[in-house]
């Protein structure tokens, strides 16, 4: 199996757990905020949960699988999935050494994030290294 099978794998697996994460942030936003340490308020609380971390983790999850649909997409979706959550460890490793009382369930969403982030670096990187610029994964 070639590189960007694998790579296509790779973002079918974050693509599939953003849409769950997302599904289940839309079905069900006071269990999903609770176990991350946030109290909803009614109303436009609610909503607001609902849109950023059910819709934005949704469309997230629909971007990475993308490619699937339309192969051409494949280097762009890596290099988004490797800058989201460049930033996501960024924010998130800070706010896990500055601030205290951060509940078990957001920090293994860390290492989940810390996975993607080195995984998204390889596929770069292996994408990068294979090809020597000659690769669709890579782009020009």
């Amino acid at each position: 199996m070639g590189f960007e099978m694998w790579i296509r794998g790779f973002l079918t697996l974050v693509g599939l757990t953003y849409v769950a994460l997302g599904g289940w942030c839309l079905a069900r936003p006071e269990q999903t905020a609770r176990s991350i340490g946030f109290e909803l308020i009614p109303g436009a609380g609610v909503s607001e949960y609902m849109v950023v971390y059910g819709g934005l983790e949704l469309a997230l999850g629909l971007l990475f699988l993308q490619p699937w649909l339309r192969p051409e997409r494949l280097p762009a979706m890596l290099e988004a999935c490797f800058l989201i959550h460049l930033c996501l460890v960024a924010v998130r490793s800070w706010t896990l050494l500055t601030i205290p009382g951060i509940p078990s369930f957001t920090k293994s969403l860390a290492v989940g994030e810390w996975c993607i982030l080195i995984l998204s670096a390889a596929c770069l990187w292996w994408a990068r290294s294979a090809t020597a610029g000659t690769s669709p994964v890579v782009g020009p």
